[in-house]
Order: structure tokens, then sequence, then C-alpha cells
């Protein structure tokens, strides 16, 4: 945005889009407190509608703060002038790129934190996208060649917008054909999701919910609708086992629940205490699961599940 114009409005308009642009993201310092910390915290007040409103005030007066104090280094013209309403202007708009892009991914972000803590997510565009990369990097090398030119930054965020909506309306497309997928066999799912992959606008992996069991999938969109609904095994969730919701109650556990979009459950059970991991089946890694420990001394119907594990014996 700096490049195609934006960086020309005021002096300092260059480091206030750049700040701008990753400014919600200073809640990562919710790491040093824990990853559990950080998953409760992460994509919600920083991002939220609030935050739309106090950021840009808050990195408008940063930046007038350090016009004033700061040696003018900042490589324009001494007859440059500072417009602090050009400043707020261009931090609004830095920092709504960042949350709106965020909600675009299958990780999604809380719009309306901190008042709800509702997550919403886009299912649009895969968290690192290499097509939006190589637009704007490109877009950025030619303008910085020769004449330093406008032109080709401004091309590039025109085609992003364009692929961003272009991507979206094949959003819509793949869940239609992933709901008309399902449809053929049985009953919709209860929850789906049809999430985009790196590098091919034209595939999706599907996760459906079945009854008590998550089902994956995969659909290609282009140039023929081709659906396999049960390219792996299907995954219990168990989450009505006495030992799942055991662990669902303890405080670990209930915060990475707020968190989670389709969690399940893998258990160990030794005498009387279940170590107990919850999975988000987005993802299916270690940093997307927990592990509690819970008693189940006099548990009737406990079972210690062995198979579709994720990683050890859980």
């Amino acid at each position: 945005m700096g490049s195609a114009g934006l960086g020309r409005r005021t002096r300092l308009a260059m480091p206030t889009l750049l700040i701008g642009a990753n400014l919600p993201d200073v809640d990562v310092l919710s790491y040093f407190w824990g990853k559990d910390a950080a998953l409760q915290f992460r994509r919600g007040w920083t991002h939220g509608v609030l935050a739309l409103v106090v950021l840009p005030l808050v990195l408008t007066g940063l930046m007038m703060l350090w016009y004033r104090l700061a040696p003018r280094g900042d490589g324009a013209s001494p007859d440059s002038p500072f417009r602090a309403r050009e400043i707020l202007w261009l931090s609004a708009v830095a920092i709504l790129t960042h949350p709106f892009l965020d909600w675009m991914n299958v990780y999604g972000m809380r719009w309306l934190m901190p008042f709800r803590d509702t997550w919403f997510y886009g299912d649009t565009l895969f968290i690192v996208d290499p097509w939006i990369w190589l637009a704007l990097a490109v877009g950025l090398v030619l303008g910085r060649l020769g004449t330093r030119s406008t032109r080709p930054a401004r091309i590039a965020l025109t085609l992003v917008a364009g692929y961003i909506l272009v991507m979206a309306a094949l959003a819509r497309v793949a869940r239609r054909q992933a709901e008309a997928a399902f449809h053929t066999a049985e009953p919709l799912p209860r929850r789906l999701m049809v999430a985009p992959v790196p590098g091919d606008p034209f595939r999706r992996d599907i996760l459906a919910v079945r009854d008590s069991v998550y089902r994956l999938g995969s659909l290609r969109i282009w140039p023929r609708a081709v659906a396999d609904t049960a390219v792996a095994a299907a995954i219990p969730i168990r989450a009505a086992d006495l030992v799942a919701q055991a662990a669902a109650r303890d405080p670990r556990g209930a915060a990475f629940l707020r968190w989670s979009r389709f969690p399940y459950f893998r258990w160990l059970v030794r005498d009387s205490t279940a170590t107990v991991r919850i999975i988000d089946a987005r993802f299916q890694q270690e940093w997307a699961s927990v592990e509690v420990e819970t008693t189940v001394s006099g548990e009737r119907g406990v079972r210690s599940p062995w198979r579709l594990t994720l990683e050890g014996p859980y």
C-alpha cells in the first residue's frame, strides 16, 4: 500500500503503514504466559471492533511523539509536512487489513471482542497463500526498479483483491458441492468445514461432523467437480465419554475448547488417573492440542482408546 502511493501522503506514512499492518499481532506477547494463555488471547482483544477504534488512535499518538522527539532521518524531504489526520487515516486502513486477512482463513478471529467471545471463519484463503505473496512481492520489486513507479504496486493490489473475490466465490461453490456430495448418500452433516489448501485454488479439504465422528475428505472444484468424502478413516470425537467430560471441566481443557473448532479426545487410563489429550481436527498437530490429567476413580464405562492417535500413546 505504501509503494502504491499511500506512503507519500505524509511524513512517516510508510512506517505507519508497516507498523499498523502488524500491530494487532501485539497479542503474541501472551506467549510469555504460556501456550494456553496465548490460545485464549490470540486474535481476540487486539483484533476485534474495539481494537479497530483504539489502535489507530494509539499508533497516531506514537507517530506524533516520534515526529516531535526523533531526529529527521526518515528519508523524507525536509519540506515534507507531517499531517496527523493523514496518519490517523493510514493507521486505520493498515490495521483493518490485518483482522480482515486473519478472518479469511480457517484459524479465524473474533470480530466482536471484547463484547462477545465468538469466533468467525472465512474459510477462503490458506493461512499462508503463496499467490498473494508472489503478486505483492512482484509488484513491490518492479516498483522499486527504474523510476520507482506506483503502478506495479497498484496493479498487484488490484490482482490480489480480484483473487480474494474469486476465492470467496469458489469457497461458496465448493461448500455447495461438498454438501451435495454428502447429501447423495446420507443426510447433511451437522457441521461442515470446506478448507482451502496451499497453492491450488481449485481443491479443498473437507471436514464434516457426522453423529459422533469427524469425516475427512477432499474436493476438486474444476475442471470437473469431484468429491471424495471418505479419504481418511473417520475420527471418533468421544466428547460424551466420562473421561472427556471430566477433561472438558478442567480449566486448561475448558480454555482449549473455547478456542477449538473441531475438538476430539484421546486418553490413556492408568489406575485412577486419565491423561487426556484434546486435539483440534482442523490441524491435528501438537501445537493444536492440550493435555490434562483427571481422576476417573469410580467412573463407569471408562475406555482407553489407542487407535487413531496423534502422537505417542494418544
